[in-house]
């Protein structure tokens, strides 16, 4: 008998390595993310990081980290998936059973693999797409379960990744309205640190879903092994980082499961959203370029397309217009050179007209007093001075003082028996609520089928979720934040499939929404309110490290003190636009506006689509400095910009990167103003230059800055054949 079970013993323990001799290898370019059969049957991970070079080495690799923890057994930790079930039983014991490789081309595959609990009939399947040019991870999870009544998930994590270093040290970006994405960074310690959102819409107003984490030491934007991580949902997000007694960490990442109790019903399946992630050994630059370079040929829409160059009229007219004043403004629109004039709030509502912001949100009809011949004239008249016709809507929000609001007050999110809170004088529009859906999108599509040479919509969201209750819903209160989202994404998804190609802002009280949830469906986003351009340059960089340039919008604006080559330095690193009163520029100021268009609209593409280098870091040093440098490497733009003279003087010079070292290039300052600004004339008064790409990125460009505080540089840079 002893010996029968010794035998037993010995071929289950055989079976334990024959099974961890096939690890279940997800790879790209340059990373690889590895997961083994593991003790009991669990499925753990056992690396993630640069690619061996020996496939085989994996199979020596171990660990004790489960791969989808769940809560209610014999889990210590921050839990990645917790379920009661029928019987009130609060565990879940995930079983590894299958995985599977689905080639999409030979860029793009999916491993999914599949783990069942063995008492209860619920299924977990874990879903890892890979880009393999760019090094990018999608990471999501699809729960299901059959028992005979709903189950309750309170925990549904995207992801769950392990990691094994010396020290951690985590970069987050956080702020306000006017002050968005301030980047801090900080070292880990033992415990959990959370960085989530309660907020519902605008949900990332005080925290934004994305960071670095660093291995081992501090990453640089060329040194150090980091993750770039970001999750593609548009409302309450949760990021746990729990360092063990081991000094393991430990990441869970996905919706925030605050309030938000989700029954399940059976053979219903709950899919996560996507957990975007990559690993980078070279830095925090190379991840950005990753990417960057993932999100513009997979993510946002048309993100390898042109976009349009806009003048607004906000900061014009505000709420004080009429038709007349604004075909005014078209016309400097067409003097100035842009592509699109963009009607901001204020064109609607009759019973309740918008002439503030205290009324007619919801009610969208022209109204008659500013618009006595419609929204169709405007784009009549627009398309006749050669420019196209954008216009401004938020369409989840309403004005208590509104038509809307008076024959729907069920549409809207309230407690009963409380009394309303107002932010912005508003509240939002129950989008859980299917009738409120097809509200939303039969406004836009009747706008659009009545006027189809509307050539661009900014989509606003200005204020976040407070008192939520969703009468459509009723006993399922713990859905709000959740189906909230997934009925914006209804809204957009019906949209996209009639108008597949309209360019549409993403606008959120400023930067509130930005994540790539919702970039599937925008073309670009507006960054900030605050677009004084001394503070864009640090609201501008931190963005620029998880989105492309062509899809961070920058204004040029009358905000700020600095002189106009300054704002329009700033606002070229991105995708560049107006808003300003074009008829009170001097001369000068129109003829080098218009210069710079043009030069812009030479240039856009290597801005847009080239690979970003960020020299120097504001956060370092009294100036900033930034680079595109095109595919072929036959053209980059490089922006540099002094932002305290005075408190430090800068005379180290700027090492490029990116360039060819064997190519010679000629470098070209653009954007210089006609009327003296206190600077030396260029390369001791010559236009150009001619360097080395060796040169450039050894010895670097000792950049000749102005007198005073702020002063700025933009230098074209060509190959020499």
């Amino acid at each position: 008998m002893k010996t029968i079970l010794v035998f037993a013993f010995l071929l289950v323990f055989a079976g334990a390595v024959l099974a961890q001799e096939k690890p279940i290898v997800i790879e790209t370019k340059n990373t690889a993310l590895v997961y083994k059969q593991g003790f009991g049957n669990k499925l753990v991970q056992v690396y993630y990081g640069e690619k061996l070079k020996n496939a085989a080495d994996y199979e020596m690799m171990n660990s004790r980290n489960e791969a989808y923890k769940p809560a209610g057994l014999d889990n210590l930790n921050e839990p990645a998936i917790r379920m009661v079930h029928n019987d009130g039983n609060p565990s879940l014991a995930l079983n590894f059973v299958s995985s599977e490789v689905i080639v999409e081309n030979e860029n793009v595959k999916t491993t999914m693999i599949v783990l069942k609990d063995d008492q209860y009939p619920v299924e977990v399947k874990l879903f890892f797409k890979t880009y393999f040019n760019e090094d990018i991870i999608e990471n999501w999870t699809e729960i299901k379960h059959n028992e005979g009544k709903p189950v309750m998930l309170t925990n549904f994590a995207s992801s769950m990744l392990s990691f094994k270093a010396r020290e951690y040290w985590l970069t987050q970006f956080h702020g306000d309205w006017d002050k968005e994405m301030i980047m801090e960074e900080s070292q880990l310690t033992s415990g959990i640190k959370i960085i989530d959102s309660k907020l519902g819409t605008r949900a990332n107003k005080f925290q934004a879903p994305l960071f670095f984490l660093a291995m081992n030491n501090q990453a640089t934007e060329t040194t150090g092994d980091v993750i770039a991580a970001n999750l593609a949902w548009t409302g309450n997000f949760q990021f746990v980082f729990e360092i063990d007694e081991l000094n393991s960490l430990r990441l869970v990442a996905g919706m925030n499961p605050f309030a938000s109790e989700y029954y399940l019903k059976p053979g219903e399946v709950f899919k996560t959203p996507e957990f975007i992630f990559t690993f980078s050994s070279n830095g925090k630059g190379q991840a950005s370029r990753n990417i960057h370079q993932w999100a513009q040929k997979y993510r946002v829409l048309n993100g390898e397309g042109n976009r349009l160059t806009l003048l607004n009229n906000w900061e014009a007219t505000y709420f004080d217009f009429n038709e007349d004043r604004l075909v005014e403004l078209f016309d400097g629109g067409k003097k100035l050179g842009v592509d699109l004039f963009l009607l901001d709030d204020g064109w609607f509502g009759n019973k309740y007209p918008r002439s503030n912001d205290r009324a007619g949100l919801g009610d969208w009809q022209e109204t008659k007093e500013k618009l006595p011949h419609g929204i169709g004239y405007l784009v009549e008249q627009a398309e006749a001075k050669g420019i196209k016709f954008g216009i401004w809507i938020e369409p989840e929000m309403v004005n208590p003082k509104s038509e809307l609001y008076e024959q729907h007050p069920d549409w809207i999110l309230k407690l009963p028996n409380r009394p309303e809170n107002l932010s912005r004088n508003q509240l939002v529009l129950d989008m859980a609520n299917p009738e409120v859906q097809k509200f939303v999108y039969d406004m836009v599509d009747q706008m659009m089928t009545k006027h189809p040479q509307i050539g661009f919509i900014k989509w606003d969201c200005n204020r976040e979720m407070t008192n939520a209750y969703s009468a459509y819903l009723g006993e399922k209160q713990s859905h709000v934040y959740i189906e909230y989202v997934r009925g914006f994404y209804k809204v957009m998804e019906d949209l996209r499939t009639k108008y597949p190609e309209l360019p549409i802002m993403l606008c959120s009280g400023g930067g509130g929404r930005t994540d790539y949830g919702a970039m599937k469906y925008f073309t670009e986003f507006w960054a900030s309110d605050n677009t004084d351009p001394l503070n864009r340059i640090y609201i501008q960089w931190a963005y620029s490290y998880f989105f492309p340039a062509n899809t961070i919008c920058n204004h040029i604006t009358s905000m700020g003190k600095q002189s106009l080559k300054f704002k329009t330095d700033v606002a070229m690193m991105g995708k560049m636009g107006y808003d300003i009163r074009v008829e009170e520029f001097t001369p000068e100021e129109l003829a080098f506006s218009q210069q710079a268009l043009k030069d812009y609209a030479r240039l856009k593409e290597v801005i847009w689509f080239g690979d970003m280098y960020r020299l120097v870091s504001p956060y370092e040093e009294s100036r900033a400095a930034l680079m595109y440098v095109s595919e072929p490497k036959d053209k980059a733009v490089l922006f540099c910009y002094n932002i305290n003279a005075y408190r430090e003087k800068i005379t180290n010079p700027v090492k490029l990167q990116g360039l060819d070292p064997d190519k010679k290039y000629e470098v070209k300052e653009i954007n210089i103003q006609q009327r003296g600004d206190g600077r030396r004339p260029p390369f001791g008064g010559n236009s150009t230059r001619v360097y080395s790409g060796d040169y450039l990125m050894k010895a670097g460009l000792e950049i000749r800055v102005g007198r005073g505080d702020l002063s700025s540089n933009v230098y074209e840079i060509s190959e020499v054949q």
